[in-house]
C-alpha cells in the first residue's frame, strides 16, 4: 500500500510517500481500505514536533472513512462503511495517511450514505469534537448565547450550524474583516472582529456576558474569553489554535469570575454515539447542514496540503481523498 509517512519533526516536507505493507489483521482489530480522511491542526502540532509520546517515523492521521477489509469478530462485513475516529490513531499506531489502516474495533463507527466520499471525509473528527464541546462540555440549551472563539475554523463554522440548529444566538469571532460576510452567511448572529480582545465589545451587545464560551483559540485568549461570561457562565476549551498549550500566569480566583465555570474538551470516540453520527450524515445528506469544506487534495498532495493548513488560510475543512 502507499503510506504517507511523517520521517521526523519539521517542516511539511518530513512526509513522505513510501510503500509500506498492508497491516496484518489481529484479534480486536478492523482493517479499513481508506477512501478519504480530514486534516486536523492536531496532526500539524505532532508533525512539528509537539506530541512528546509519538515515536516517528508514524504515519500519522486521527480519523478516517473507507470500507471494511476485514474482521475477524464479524461485526462488520467486508465492504461496509465505517469511519474510525481517534483512540491512538496516527499517535500510538499508524493512521489514517494511508491506503488502508488497522484499528481497534471499539473506535469503529459504521454508517450509510451515498454522500461523495470527499464530503464524508470531512465529518468524523469534526462532528465528535464540535457535539462532544456542546453537547456535553458546554450543556448548552435552547434559548442561550454562545460566543465561539475562532469562528472561521471548520470546528467553529460546524458549532455555529449545530449551535443554531438547537436554538442558541451566537456570536462568533474572526481577526480578518474581509471574513465577517463570510461568518454571517454561515449563521452567525453577531460577528466580532478579534484583536486579542473582544470583551469590550461582546458587552456593548450583551452587557451582562453570554451563557457559554466555545474557546478554539486557546491559552492566548483564554483569560479575555472568561470575562465575556455572565454569572454562572461556562467556557469550554476545546482548540489550541494559538499554538500554545501552557498558561503561564493564571490566577484561579482572579482570572475566573465568582460562580464562572471552566472545563476542557478532549474527546474520544466513546464520546460519541454511532446513533448520532447517522443521524449527522443524514442530515447532511437532507440539506439541513451545510459543511464548510475548503479543499480537498488528492493523496500526493499530503505535503502540500499540510503546508495550505500551516499558513491558515482555509476558510474550512481540509480533505485528502485516497
Amino acid at each position: 500500500m502507499k503510506a504517507a509517512v511523517t520521517l521526523q519533526s519539521g517542516s511539511p516536507e518530513v512526509i513522505e510517500i513510501q510503500e509500506r505493507a498492508i497491516p496484518e489483521i489481529k484479534e480486536g482489530w478492523v482493517l479499513i481500505r481508506i477512501k478519504a480522511f480530514g486534516l486536523n491542526r492536531s496532526e500539524l502540532f505532532t508533525r512539528q514536533g509537539h506530541s512528546p509520546n509519538v515515536v516517528f517515523p508514524r504515519i500519522q492521521g486521527i480519523e478516517c472513512v473507507g470500507t471494511v477489509e476485514e474482521d475477524l469478530s464479524g461485526t462488520y462485513t467486508k465492504g461496509q462503511k465505517v469511519a474510525a475516529i481517534m483512540g491512538g490513531m496516527g499517535r500510538d499506531f499508524d493512521g489514517g495517511y494511508a491506503e488502508y489502516t488497522l484499528v481497534p474495533l471499539q473506535i469503529v463507527f459504521p454508517f450509510e450514505s451515498n454522500l461523495p466520499w470527499s464530503t464524508l471525509g470531512s465529518i468524523p473528527e469534526m462532528f465528535q469534537t464540535v457535539s462532544g464541546s456542546l453537547t456535553q462540555a458546554l450543556e448548552v440549551r435552547e434559548g442561550e448565547t454562545l460566543l465561539i472563539r475562532g469562528g472561521t475554523s471548520s470546528i467553529g463554522m460546524l458549532s455555529c450550524q449545530l449551535a443554531k440548529h438547537l436554538g442558541l444566538t451566537v456570536i462568533s469571532t474572526t481577526r480578518n474583516k474581509a471574513k465577517k460576510e463570510f461568518l454571517t452567511a454561515n449563521g452567525a448572529d453577531h460577528v466580532l472582529i478579534d484583536n486579542g480582545t473582544v470583551s469590550q465589545d461582546l458587552k456593548e451587545l450583551f452587557p451582562e456576558g453570554v451563557n457559554k464560551v466555545l474557546e478554539l483559540i486557546g491559552i492566548k485568549t483564554l483569560k479575555d474569553s472568561l470575562r465575556c461570561i455572565k454569572t454562572g457562565g461556562m467556557v469550554c476549551m476545546t482548540g489550541i489554535l494559538g499554538g500554545e498549550w501552557t498558561l503561564r500566569e493564571f490566577t484561579p480566583m482572579g482570572d475566573i469570575p465568582s460562580l464562572g465555570k471552566l472545563t476542557v474538551y478532549m474527546g474520544e470516540a466513546a464520546n460519541l454515539k454511532k446513533g448520532m453520527l447517522q443521524d449527522f450524515i443524514d442530515a447532511i445528506a437532507d440539506g439541513k447542514i451545510s459543511l464548510n469544506i475548503d479543499k480537498v487534495f488528492r493523496f500526493d498532495q499530503i505535503v502540500e496540503a499540510h503546508t495550505y493548513m500551516e499558513s491558515n488560510m482555509a476558510k474550512g475543512k481540509l480533505v485528502v481523498e485516497i
